[in-house]
């Protein structure tokens, strides 16, 4: 018998390419829409990090910024085809799927700062949220903060007079869609990393976003004003692919929420940090003039939203509001 083609030899060489076999790393793809230099972009690549090193390479991360796979409308069902296993989307994305308890974060003046969204997303309230979306092959593991949003337009704006007629870009959100119209805007419902083009060319005339997106997606070098209304959370979903995560050895699970409690942390330090930096860079460039509303007319803003809240409550559902009301002593 040829020495190459004996049993013992067989056998060798089979369990050697099983031990190849076994040693291919675990590859999740993790796909967001924003810049890398993000809060979400960098807490994105940290996790990435604390991943790699915490498995000792048998997990890797592979990171997709700024839409370079898939655009906000895409990026869901990309992840329940297999597509991706790991997104971050706002948390408005989940309302269009049937999960309309996630639009009572883009709610008008529901949570004033920071410490109040915490006391939801880090509590019972955050974690039955995410649990409903296991229904639809989805997996939520954490919320991640993206400060609040803020109007910016081509005119002074101070009060919502200020604002009617104008055409104001949104993201995918009935609850956003009914702010704008409140305030006598005209809501356009566009991707992220259409913004710039569409401002700059008149597509739009303003935006509903949050600071950091203004600042990295260059948005303030085509806009000229920005009202600092605060007037709703801006937040993500940290989700995963369901039948991929169930799939994964339990000790790889346990390690990768870990890193994910870890990256969640350093993310809200991080928007925290952004947040304030976008500020000083945007005034500092002196393209974009920021408006700090006086007491009286920041009343204004929260009696023109009242409606949009009154009209989206049924929808959203009382029980969702007032369970949020109660994690932060509303």
């Amino acid at each position: 018998m040829n020495k190459l083609t004996s049993p013992l030899v067989m056998v060798t060489l089979l369990l050697g390419s099983q031990a190849v076999l076994a040693a291919e790393p675990i590859v999740i793809k993790f796909s967001h829409v924003v810049a890398t230099d993000t809060p979400k972009g960098q807490a994105a690549e940290y996790f990435k990090k604390l991943v790699e090193e915490r498995t000792k390479g048998q997990v890797k991360v592979q990171i997709y910024p700024n839409s370079q796979l898939y655009k906000d409308k895409e990026e869901l069902e990309a992840l329940q085809m297999g597509s991706v296993q790991m997104l971050a989307p706002t948390t408005s994305k989940f309302g269009p799927m049937g999960f309309k308890e996630f639009e009572v974060f883009d709610m008008p003046y529901v949570f004033m700062n920071e410490d109040q969204v915490h006391k939801v997303t880090r509590g019972p309230v955050g974690a039955s949220l995410l649990q409903r979306l296991e229904t639809r092959g989805i997996k939520g593991l954490a919320f991640w903060d993206n400060g609040f949003r803020v109007f910016s337009a081509n005119k002074p704006l101070k009060v919502p007079a200020d604002i009617k007629g104008q055409k104001i870009r949104i993201n995918s959100s009935k609850v956003n869609q009914a702010i704008i119209q409140a305030v006598g805007a005209l809501p356009q419902t566009m991707a992220l990393s259409e913004v710039y083009q569409a401002m700059q060319t008149g597509v739009v005339d303003g935006a509903d976003g949050n600071v950091s997106n203004l600042y990295t997606q260059k948005q303030y070098e085509v806009q000229k004003y920005m009202v600092d209304t605060r007037h709703s959370y801006s937040g993500y979903a940290v989700v995963v692919n369901k039948p991929f995560w169930d799939k994964l050895p339990p000790a790889i699970r346990t390690t990768l929420e870990g890193a994910m409690r870890d990256a969640t942390v350093y993310n809200d330090q991080m928007a925290e940090k952004d947040t304030n930096l976008a500020y000083e860079r945007i005034k500092a460039s002196g393209k974009t003039q920021i408006y700090v509303p006086t007491a009286a007319e920041k009343g204004e803003w929260v009696k023109a939203m009242q409606p949009a809240f009154n009209d989206i409550a049924p929808r959203i559902g009382m029980a969702t509001i007032n369970a949020v009301r109660g994690a932060i002593g509303k």
